[in-house]
């Protein structure tokens, strides 16, 4: 956030109930169930509660116009008969599931299975009746879109892109084809159905992601060729069993036979990495013609696997498999590993069964020996919080603990582990740490950030320690007389000297959102970060980027940060951190309270940030984004901010929570305790599996 929002928490004005409701039921789907008088279903009605009656941008006479939802009244009554998986029946007759139900003040909104509906004809003054559907099962549907019956098939055409990441409409790294989200293609292509390729190829559905109008649709098996199957052609759902040739036995050839590297550490055994299925050999021309992404590998005990991802780090290489983390007691360092071509076009069987495939690019991994460790089950922890009471108060610095700023309680590291949320950056001021420079830390000070760690720990959290300066030490610019750089670098070695050890820690911020540092940030980052390495060379440094981290206008402002070789070599574990807020100011301030976001603004913001990663071959990571709960336009392009960041492997932390924050209108903690319509988003993709094996893009 921009300087002025630390003066102390805002206060918002309390959103209105229509507009809190949005929550995440963008993401709602299925089929349209309709009455169909020929059906000989009967229901039996429970419960009738009147539709509330508003009108606005968002709802239609009570009716959600994005997704299929309603208002109601939140009396004990609705609350207990309108539950999730419960039948309700609209005012034109249809019957529907619900699929999500929240309470917010003192109504309730009932989220439902299929299309976005019609306020002008089931809207208030109508009624939503709790059945009950003597069958158990929904009646017959006008549109039977939410299976192929047996027999039939359902063709979508392929959307026609192409990029560094799609050919033709298809995925290049993972089998998955973009086509548009249609109300057809969203209940006829779901998880589990068959397609049937142009090509003759028939795989199943592993994972099926929309963003905006279109969406992504990810198969079992290998990355298939955008140029025989993607546009012009179509994607069709069939009915049937697959008639998949992975179940053959594949003839193979050995392409080439490797020995595995011999060296053992927290990260490797024998040559083999521990957290998933990888495995480090000499970068030789042979091994990296050979092993490359899509062939096969055989192991010492006969499994093959396919290789999914290959990295060169110095004279060595590493090479990542599908299916499970392989035991290097087992297969590693003496025993050897081979690559081998089969004659079948799809993947062999494994002695594991393989991941499904995850609506993302194919992640980056650990480099080598010395990558960080930073992940839960080999996968890196996407979606986290700010945890932001410690850098309250910087005008009245070092200030009084419990008055001017306060650390989290450890209820607020249990809550948001237990919501799947388990990175947390926590902002700390300068001046607090270390009140007077180039002397030792303060120790009360140092003793609150500990019992932070601890707290985190105990909860399997990882903490990324954020100094929350904005490049000024009680207000003196970083670089100046009053603060030489050495200085800043000072502070961080002390801080390292006390932490480093901790289980807890993901990594080190070196400065929240530098601006206005008269071009001096570059050099004082790489003394900072090079100074940390002299103590910890495995935990990832956060490096941000000048004009207050802002991802959009980050190639304009931070090319001169990796002007130095040793801040663009993967070795040195750095990660490039970006902030990003979707008002029209890019502060996150959001004065416009009428303001409506483009769903994709997010991503649009995001984009010059990735894509300078990507040019530039480094990692990325978004500290702070975050959006009111009076926007549900704003919280809609959440929702594809985050599929997006997943597909790059690049972690988020929401701004913000914790402590002290009011009525704040982006908190996911405010005193009143009322439900927070940004935290479902943010739930459902800390949820959503991902088959990243470190932070990327790389």
């Amino acid at each position: 956030m921009s300087i002025n929002v630390f003066a102390g928490p805002r206060k918002a004005l309390v959103a209105s109930i229509a507009l809190a409701a949005v929550l995440g039921g963008f993401t709602a789907s299925g089929a349209v169930f309709a009455s169909d008088t020929s059906s000989t279903v009967s229901t039996t009605v429970t419960l009738s509660a009147k539709v509330n009656s508003f009108t606005n941008t968002d709802w239609l006479n009570g009716v959600w116009r994005a997704a299929p939802a309603l208002s109601i009244p939140a009396s004990s009554a609705n609350n207990a008969a309108f539950k999730v998986g419960a039948s309700v029946r609209l005012a034109d007759g249809q019957i529907r599931k619900i699929t999500k139900v929240y309470v917010v003040g003192s109504n309730l909104s009932v989220f439902l299975d299929g299309a976005v509906i019609d306020g002008n004809k089931v809207g208030a003054p109508n009624v939503l009746s709790a059945v009950t559907v003597s069958t158990g099962t929904a009646p017959s549907t006008s549109e039977p879109v939410s299976t192929a019956p047996s027999g039939t098939t359902y063709a979508s055409s392929i959307n026609n892109f192409t990029n560094t990441d799609w050919l033709n409409g298809v995925w290049r790294k993972s089998p998955g084809f973009s086509i548009p989200a249609t109300t057809g293609n969203k209940g006829a292509f779901i998880v589990g159905a068959s397609v049937k390729l142009a090509d003759g190829q028939q795989r199943k559905i592993k994972t099926v992601q929309v963003v905006g109008s279109n969406m992504s649709v990810f198969l079992d098996g290998v990355a298939v060729n955008g140029s025989v199957v993607g546009y012009p052609n179509k994607l069709t759902v069939v009915s049937g069993s697959t008639t998949d040739t992975a179940i053959t036995a594949p003839t193979q050839t050995t392409l080439a036979t490797a020995g595995l590297n011999n060296f053992t550490n927290t990260d490797w055994l024998n040559g083999v990495w521990r957290k998933s299925a990888g495995f480090s050999i000499a970068a030789t021309a042979a091994n990296q013609a050979a092993f490359k992404s899509g062939n096969s590998v055989r192991l010492a005990d006969g499994q093959v696997r396919k290789i999914t991802a290959a990295y060169i780090s110095g004279s060595n290489m590493s090479v990542y498999l599908d299916g499970a983390a392989i035991d290097g007691n087992t297969l590693g360092y003496p025993k050897t590993i081979s690559a081998i071509s089969t004659t079948t076009t799809s993947s062999p069987t494994t002695s594991v069964p393989a991941p499904a495939p995850a609506p993302a690019p194919a992640p980056s991994a650990p480099a080598d020996s010395t990558a960080p460790v930073d992940t839960t089950n080999g996968k890196p922890r996407l979606v986290g919080v700010n945890l932001s009471g410690a850098g309250f108060g910087p005008s009245v610095v070092p200030g009084v603990h419990g008055t001017n700023y306060t650390y989290p309680a450890e209820s607020y590291y249990k809550k948001y582990a237990d919501l799947g949320m388990n990175l947390v950056r926590l902002p700390f001021l300068w001046e607090r740490i270390q009140p007077k420079l180039n002397t030792e830390l303060n120790a009360a000070e140092l003793a609150r950030l500990k019992q932070s760690l601890d707290y985190a720990h105990k909860h399997g959290v990882k903490v990324i320690l954020d100094l929350h300066n904005y490049y000024r030490y009680f207000g003196k610019l970083i670089g100046s007389s009053e603060v030489p750089i050495s200085s800043f670098a000072g502070v961080w070695k002390r801080i390292v000297q006390q932490v480093a050890n901790h289980p807890a820690v993901e990594g080190y911020g070196l400065m929240n959102e530098p601006y206005s540092t008269n071009g001096l940030w570059p050099q004082a980052a790489l003394a900072a970060a090079q100074a940390i390495r002299t103590l910890d060379s495995q935990r990832w440094i956060y490096v941000a980027g000048d004009r207050w981290s802002s991802a959009y206008h980050w190639p304009h402002y931070n090319n001169q940060l990796i002007n130095d070789p040793w801040m663009r070599d993967p070795k040195n574990n750095l990660v490039y951190e970006a902030h990003m807020y979707v008002d029209k100011d890019f502060s996150g301030n959001y004065f416009d309270k009428a303001e409506v976001f483009d769903p994709m603004i997010g991503v649009n913001r995001v984009k010059p940030f990735v894509d300078w990663l990507k040019q530039n071959k480094l990692r990325g990571y978004i500290g702070e984004h975050g959006v009111p709960d009076f926007s549900p336009s704003a919280i809609a392009a959440t929702d594809n901010l985050l599929a997006y960041l997943r597909q790059n492997c690049i972690p988020s932390t929401y701004w913000a929570a914790g402590p002290w924050w009011g009525e704040y209108a982006l908190s996911l903690d405010v005193t009143s305790g009322k439900s927070r319509p940004q935290l479902p988003v943010l739930q459902k993709h800390a949820k959503t599996a991902n088959s990243c094996s470190s932070v990327g893009p790389l």
